[in-house]
């Protein structure tokens, strides 16, 4: 499993231990909305605690409403964008092995 992959797997753990959701991780789609009509179903007091949980987890501040609706669209939008965080702030990790 790539990293991707592993991340991705990761915040669908997350999504389910911090919003309580009734359904297994395998149920998630990367791609699957999150929020609007056939979405995950998930409301405001869901995305204030993701935003909460991925800063836990990952250290990925989300500054405003703006960026947590990029961010939150859906699983792989969160994958990138902690992906992203995390390459910024250990680039020693993304670095190739000798």
């Amino acid at each position: 499993m790539d990293n991707t992959a592993a991340l991705k797997q990761d915040i669908k753990r997350l999504m389910i231990e911090n919003l309580m959701l009734q359904i297994s991780a395998d149920e998630i789609g990367d791609q699957k909305a999150l929020f609007g009509p056939g979405s995950l179903g998930l409301d405001s007091v869901d995305a204030l605690q993701l935003v909460v949980a991925l800063d836990k987890q990952y250290g990925l501040k989300i500054p405003n409403p703006e960026r947590a609706r990029e961010v939150l669209q859906n699983v792989s939008t969160m994958a990138e964008a902690v992906a992203q965080h995390l390459a910024l702030a250990s680039p020693e990790l993304q670095a190739p092995l000798p």
